[in-house]
């Protein structure tokens, strides 16, 4: 099996930043696809911001320019640095991984969250 934990949510004002970091472990073998998801209170759960492995990206149109994905490789994790926060961005933030595990399986894994709250 796989784990993704997640950290670096927290509570920051509309303009500031925070980063956000999920490290996978367990039964891997290779990691095709990282990716981070979102649910604000009473919405759907969207697709923010997603990094293959050979580091090709791709962004929801409401935070191109403000957030940047990236990972590494060596370490198993995915990382997303967002700026000029909005109180829009407020939602709980989700680690994705499609991974293909030692016993050559692609499976999806997810993490548990974690909550961003921007807000004055």
């Amino acid at each position: 099996q796989v784990q993704l934990v997640e950290s670096g949510g927290g509570l920051v004002q509309p303009g500031g930043s925070l980063r956000l970091s999920c490290a996978a472990s367990g039964s891997i073998f290779f990691i095709n696809a990282m990716g981070w998801y979102r649910q604000a209170p009473g919405q759907e759960r969207e697709s923010v911001a997603t990094i293959t492995s050979g580091g090709i990206t791709d962004y929801v149109d409401s935070v191109k320019g403000r957030f940047t994905i990236s990972r590494d490789n060596a370490k198993n994790t995915v990382y997303v640095q967002m700026n000029s926060l909005k109180p829009e961005d407020t939602a709980v933030y989700y680690c994705h991984a499609n991974v293909r595990d030692v016993y050559l399986r692609v499976r999806d894994y997810w993490g548990q969250g974690t909550q961003v709250t921007v807000s004055s």
